[in-house]
This record gives C-alpha cells, structure tokens and sequence, in this order.
C-alpha cells in the first residue's frame, strides 16, 4: 500500500527544501512532494501519516559504526547494531573493518552484507581494511574489496604509520574510486597515552594524548591526498589543529573531507573528573578550545559530517580501571538529539543540521541516498523536534551500555522510519 506523510516540515538539504509538504511513497520509491492538500488527488488506497509537528527528513547516514562482527558478537551484531541505529533514525551505517578478522578480504565483506540482509533493517555499507589484517604493512586487495561491496577503505581504530604504504593506498584507491578514511594518530606521539594531554590530565594523574598526534597525521595525510590526487576522509576529528588543517588543505583544492562526533562536539575533558571509563574514546575528548573549534568548523563547512562512531564494549571492557578501559562509546540513539543541541545553540541551521547526516555523507562515500527526491529509495525518516526524552542504556537496543550520556536530558525523538518505504522503526519497537 502507498503511504502519504501528511503535515509535516519537510527538510530535505540536497534540494534545500525546507517547507511543510506532503510526500507521497509508493511502493519502495518516493513518488512525489507538495504543498500541503496537493497530493490528496492520490489518496485512494493510501494509508495517510500524520506528520503534524514532526521533521521529514532523509534516512539519516552514519559514516562511522562499529559492528563487531565477525568476532566479538557479545558486543554487538549486525543485527543488534542495526536496530540501535533505526532506532537513532538512521537508514544506512557504514561499518568499520577492525572485525576479527579484518574485513581485508570478499569472504568478510560477503558474511557482513548476510547479515545485513538477514536482519532487513537498515542499509549496512562495509568499510575494508586499509592493510592486510590492518598491520600497515601491505595493501588490502581494494578490488576484490570494491566487487564485493566496499564503500571505502580505513584501517580505523589503528594509524597506518608507514607514509609510503598510504601514498599508495591513496594511489590505489582512486582506481576503484573508493575514499581511504584516515584514522589520523601518531602512534609515537600518543604512546599509552589514556585521555588528552593538558592541566586535567595532570590534575587526574592518567597519561596523556597530546593534540599534535592527530595535527602530525592530519597534515601528513592531507599533504599525500595533495600529491596523489587521491580521495582522503578524516574520521573523527578532535583537536583545532586538525580543524585548521582540513580548512587550510580544502582552500588548495585538495579532495579532503572530514567529520566530527557527537562527543567531541559535545564534552571536554573536564567530564572526566570522575573517571567514567565510558568517557575513555580515541581519539580523546578535547579541551574547551579545541571543542570551540570543531563546532565553528562544522558551522562553516569545513567538517562535511557528523558521525557517531559508535563502538561498543561490554562491562568485561570497561568496568575496570581507567587505564585498562577499552577505547569506545555507543551513539547511534544519541547522535540526532545531540546535533540538534547546535541547532539551539544557533551554530548550525535545521538544514544544515541534517545536511551532514544525509546528503553529505552519502556524497563522501558515493551513493545516491541521503536526499528526498522522486525515484530515489523512500529512505525517510520522521522526527519529533521537540520530544523531551532521558537517556536510559537500558533501553538502548545496542548489546552494550557504554554511554556517558545515560541520565541526560536530551530532545529531539525518531517516531519513525522507512527504509525502501518499509517501516523499519516505530517508537514502540524496532521491526524484523
């Protein structure tokens, strides 16, 4: 049966709509928008939404999720993780390689893509493994990673050290035209280094991370993006330093794009007083500064996205001793209420707010989502803007619960969601 979402405040960035609309869904496509009542000639055998106070919005894109399987399914599975991400409002995830093994090869990518399709949630778009078995020390087959469905290649969660081996996989690349997402960490510079480096560090006592291990890496991967003419994407960025250097590098032309975390945008270190290990991320939750200034770069356009970068891990990881923590936090449920934080803040507009949920990352890794246009897929999610909601790992439909964000206050609540106009979220529950 067709579907018309009634009434509601249709944001669509790619097309810079944003205007109450009607849109019609028929079948797996989006059939049309229009004004409010102008659809209405279409109603017969409709069902009708009403979407009176609600966004409608594309299906929102995360560039960065953690999935881990294959290997450590009692963190997550595609399943579990794909149902925290409609949850979120998210209708496509790309999923990182540092699986066990690593997604280096067909036979991993080919078991994800399984799953994915045995849960018949959201679109899951693999990530391979920049190096074989992400050692850095030989490049990944990139074309039997593109042929079995990679969006891109990363060696996420570990810094390629070795410069000359991600010239080539830059060079590499661009033959399949697949973006290489930097993890960008001088391994040297951060040592065992635990939270950033700075007067709350030396105040805690815990070792240190200083911002210059992402600066050195940032500069040196967009100087070999400038050289090769390869297509370079910064993950998760933290420090102003990068902000500026991924400012300075899109000013010369260079094909760089880069995003930012609900977290980094968010938190400072000093949120770390009382040693919550849920806080314990790489790369680090920054100073003050550096927090200002990644929320100037997202309002200015210099970082393209936001993304969750959700990783999670079980209490065996994390209910230890801050030093001995694993790296990581869950965000796929948190991620839209805390961008919608900016929006109050007047940093970024409602527009540009889901702009760098949908269309810019569907830009980055090259699919024709992320926008509400006629014949493209009914990817589409609705929104309460105004739903006031506490945060509640319990409730989260991840398999883990390590969020520092339980007990917040947040607003802004995903009521629905249609991947390929199927509804794959209610608030009551999450379908398949």
């Amino acid at each position: 049966m067709s579907k018309l979402i009634r009434g509601g405040r249709v944001l669509d960035p790619a097309s810079g709509l944003d205007d109450m609309h009607d849109l019609l869904i028929e079948g797996d496509k989006i059939n049309d928008l229009g004004p409010p009542g102008a659809l209405d000639k279409k109603l017969d055998s409709v069902e009708v939404i009403d979407a009176d106070g609600l966004w409608v919005v594309p299906g929102l894109i995360d560039l960065h999720t953690h999935l881990r399987e294959p290997g450590e399914e009692y963190k997550e599975t595609v399943l579990s993780g794909s149902q925290a991400a409609a949850a979120g409002g998210f209708t496509s995830i790309c999923c990182m390689p540092n699986t066990k093994p690593a997604n280096d090869n067909a036979a991993v990518t080919d078991l994800i893509l399984r799953r994915a399709a045995e849960a018949d949630l959201v679109r899951v778009f693999p990530v391979g493994a920049i190096s074989q078995g992400q050692k850095g020390e030989m490049l990944a087959e990139y074309a039997e990673l593109k042929e079995a469905g990679v969006v891109a290649v990363s060696d996420d969660g570990i810094a390629v050290m070795n410069s000359q081996l991600m010239r080539r996989a830059l060079e590499y690349a661009q033959v399949f035209n697949l973006p290489v997402i930097s993890h960008a960490e001088d391994r040297d510079l951060a040592g065992d280094g635990v939270m950033h480096e700075g007067v709350v560090s030396t105040r805690l006592g815990l070792r240190e991370i200083p911002s210059a291990a992402e600066d050195v890496m940032v500069f040196r991967d967009c100087s070999l993006a400038e050289l090769t003419g390869g297509r370079l994407h910064i993950a998760h960025v933290s420090s102003a330093g990068a902000v500026e250097l991924v400012r300075q590098f899109k000013a010369k032309g260079v094909q760089v794009t880069a995003e930012a975390t609900p977290h980094h945008f968010t938190l400072t270190d000093e949120a770390l007083e009382n040693f919550d290990t849920n806080l314990k991320v790489n790369p680090p939750i920054r100073s003050s500064f550096d927090l200002t200034a990644i929320q100037q770069g997202l309002a200015d356009g210099t970082i393209d996205a936001i993304a969750t970068d959700h990783a999670p891990h079980s209490t065996i990881e994390k209910d230890v001793e801050f030093d001995y923590a694993a790296f990581g936090m869950i965000g796929l449920e948190t991620a839209f209420p805390l961008t919608l934080r900016l929006v109050d803040q007047g940093l970024l507009s409602p527009l540009e707010a889901i702009e760098k949920l949908t269309s810019n990352p569907a830009r980055i890794i090259g699919v024709d989502l992320g926008r509400l246009t006629p014949g493209l897929p009914a990817d589409v999610t609705l929104i309460d803007p105004n739903r006031e909601f506490t945060v509640d790992v319990n409730q989260s439909r991840s398999k883990s619960r390590n969020s520092p964000f339980h007990g917040w206050q947040l607003r802004g609540k995903t009521v629905m969601v249609f991947r390929d106009g199927k509804v794959i979220f209610t608030e009551e529950n999450t379908s398949g």
